[in-house]
């Protein structure tokens, strides 16, 4: 059985091209880039190109780029740093309610040190307004957060706006670009950002590689001690290969982005359409902007969790939510926080599509999913 892949937004299988420029660094290219013999200077030379790809994605200076193991340690370093250069003075951080765990759980953190963390609500339509960002800030608050483009949803956030309202306050403005970065523009020459973190394998790269931009002009420390690495601000011997990689899919996502994003809009449009002819009783979550890969629908009646097991046996993969909190049997946060019921947000279930999805899969996970609710419903059971 060929698995019908819709979990796109969990991670991206590596590009064959990022592959095969990575393989070199795995194996004769295996010099330390922090040593000054000749393989050491090829790895140093190829961290340098990465750093250039990757800033040319985002359209900022590569000195701006840093390298970090992923997504989730560059919002811990945004928004710890940003906090412990603060507390003294401005301890309060405001964020959103549907932000990706790596922020939430980091703002409990800092709770806990001192931090008064503000959790602004979003609308029905999984948005936040930019005058409650507005509403909440106080004369003591020293950093907004707000993420492009939520994980579950897909629905992209008025981040210029909130980083306009940061910035006349003189607040720095941090965005979570995970899922965004690869699949929907951002200039950095215009998006009045300060911080702003993305990951390499939601756009094709490989796993365990993201970046923090860091504006150049913004006082901002370092994360992790012990080294020189990544201008004294994140210690450790640079992961080259995966570096080269990130720097492979970011050319390639540039490249290529909005092609995919032609494609896969129709794609997510044709699932859209055959779901809705398919299956009675079901709600799409997120409407207006959003990315173009993402379905979120509530197959009401049903057990998210159980459809979930049977559509993986049937060759469909897909989630009911972030990947980051699989196995939790609390329902999404993000779709409470939209007004979900308890019971809707467990009923519901995430497809996130690529390029690499094909017309034909749109047609047979439909059929899929249409058969897996009936027989939930009519409780015939799998």
């Amino acid at each position: 059985m060929t698995e019908i892949y819709f979990d796109n937004a969990a991670t991206q299988p590596l590009k064959p091209e990022v592959l095969t420029v990575m393989m070199p660094y795995l194996t004769e290219h295996f010099g330390n880039p922090s040593a000054i013999y000749r393989s050491a200077q090829k790895a140093r030379n190829a961290v340098a190109l990465a750093r250039e790809k990757v800033a040319s994605l985002l359209n900022c200076r590569p000195d701006e780029i840093f390298f970090t193991s992923g997504g989730t340690e560059a919002d811990n370093w945004a928004l710890a740093t940003a906090f412990e250069a603060h507390q003294a003075d401005k301890p309060h951080i405001i964020t959103t309610a549907i932000e990706h765990h790596a922020v939430l759980e980091t703002c409990h953190y800092l709770e806990k040190r001192g931090a008064e963390v503000t959790y602004v609500p979003v609308n029905s339509s999984g948005r936040v307004d930019p005058e409650v960002i507005r509403e909440a800030i106080r004369p003591e608050t020293g950093l907004i957060s707000v993420m492009s483009a939520n994980n579950e949803t897909g629905i992209l956030q008025p981040v210029a706006e909130i980083g306009a309202i940061a910035h006349e306050n003189g607040i720095l403005f941090h965005t979570d670009a995970v899922q965004a970065a690869g699949h929907v523009p951002l200039d950095l020459q215009t998006l009045p950002v300060d911080l702003l973190s993305i990951s390499a394998h939601k756009m094709g790269g490989p796993k365990g590689v993201g970046c923090l931009f860091i504006r150049r002009g913004v006082s901002f420390g370092g994360f992790i001690h012990g080294g020189a690495q990544e201008k004294d601000r994140r210690a450790g011997t640079e992961n080259v290969a995966g570096i080269v990689g990130f720097g492979e899919a970011a050319a390639l996502a540039k490249r290529d982005l909005e092609e995919n994003a032609r494609y896969v809009t129709a794609l997510r449009d044709r699932l859209v359409s055959r779901l809705s002819e398919t299956v009675p009783d079901i709600t799409f979550n997120g409407t207006g902007e959003r990315l173009p890969g993402h379905v979120n629908v509530t197959c009401h009646g049903t057990d998210g969790e159980s459809l979930l097991i049977f559509l993986d046996m049937q060759g469909l993969a897909c989630s009911a939510g972030s990947a980051c909190a699989s196995g939790s049997l609390s329902p999404s946060h993000v779709l409470t926080a939209m007004g979900l019921s308890y019971e809707d947000a467990h009923a519901t279930i995430r497809l996130t599509l690529s390029e690499n999805n094909m017309e034909a899969e749109i047609d047979e996970a439909a059929a899929i999913i249409a058969k897996a609710v009936a027989l939930q419903r009519t409780g015939a059971g799998f």
